[in-house]
């Protein structure tokens, strides 16, 4: 992986348990605002989905985009952690 990709997976692996980011705040945060389809390349790229949370990375639309292991999961994963989240409010 490049440094960019590296970066830009610290930068997912600190998004908050129940919250969404935009692969251009990503792209942003990794310091390329706008290099958002690199950021989403990289994340394309992320060889451990369940520890660096790509599922929370959505496009800006608010659609949830593409995910390696398949956008059901990945809506999936999202709707799960917002249960969560209502819970242990």
């Amino acid at each position: 992986m490049t440094d960019f990709e590296k970066k830009v997976l610290r930068v997912v692996a600190k998004i908050p348990f129940g919250e969404l980011r935009s692969y251009k705040w990503v792209a942003k945060k990794a310091g390329r605002p706008r290099a958002w389809r690199a950021a989403a390349g990289a994340i394309k790229k992320n060889p451990y989905p369940f520890f660096i949370p790509c599922h929370r990375v959505i496009k800006s639309s608010r659609d949830f985009g593409g995910y390696s292991l398949g956008s059901g999961l990945k809506e999936n994963l999202i709707n799960f952690e917002k249960k969560i989240k209502d819970v242990i409010k």
